[in-house]
């Protein structure tokens, strides 16, 4: 493959102040560490309505899901870090999937999902970190094409583990987050090599 291979990373969470979007840029750090463009994309930036086929039919794709379908397509690696809600995924996150799904005229099925391969990052206040809900985001992405690594890390007690510059207290979880990082970018440089 000729130029820059490149990583999405994002959140499943809107929250200005999402443990998932301190955790996801952290993680990016570990991608940008193996020489991999890691973009960051917040949907609070890049808000989406809630998936209608009766809107889609009648409109086409919104120009928010157009560009978000860009960006996928763009990137090799999809590094994402998603709260749970009530043990599965968000609805922010699964509205994108669902919309990203829709192909736009002339474009094959499942296009921003085919090849990809994403790493799974969770936190939250609760006990489990989020690892319930990475189940079903893992499901959800296998299902449509994407190659998920094994590696993935749930931080329990996310109101508590982040310093005021945004890395973890502990100096475990810290490299174990930036380690996938770097694995989901080094996944991506062999599967383009």
């Amino acid at each position: 493959m000729s130029g820059t291979l490149k990583i999405i990373a994002f959140a499943g969470s809107a929250r200005e102040g999402s443990f998932n979007k301190k955790l996801v840029k952290l993680a990016a750090r570990g991608a940008s560490s193996e020489g991999l463009e890691v973009t960051y994309l917040d949907f609070r930036e890049l808000p989406l309505p809630l998936f209608d086929e009766d809107l889609e039919s009648r409109e086409g794709l919104p120009e928010n899901v157009l560009k978000l379908k860009s960006l996928l397509k763009e990137h090799q690696g999809f590094l994402i870090s998603c709260p749970e809600y009530n043990s599965s995924i968000t609805p922010l996150l699964k509205n994108a999937i669902d919309w990203a799904s829709r192909p736009a005229p002339d474009e094959p099925g499942l296009a921003c999902f085919r090849d990809k391969v994403a790493a799974l990052t969770a936190a939250s206040p609760g006990g489990l970190g989020g690892l319930r809900g990475l189940v079903h985001v893992r499901a959800i992405l296998e299902n449509i094409g994407v190659f998920v690594i094994p590696d993935q890390k749930a931080i329990p007690g996310a109101h508590e583990a982040f310093d005021e510059k945004g890395d973890l207290k502990d100096w475990k979880q810290q490299e174990a987050i930036l380690a996938i990082g770097a694995k989901l970018a080094r996944t991506v440089k062999k599967l383009h090599a």
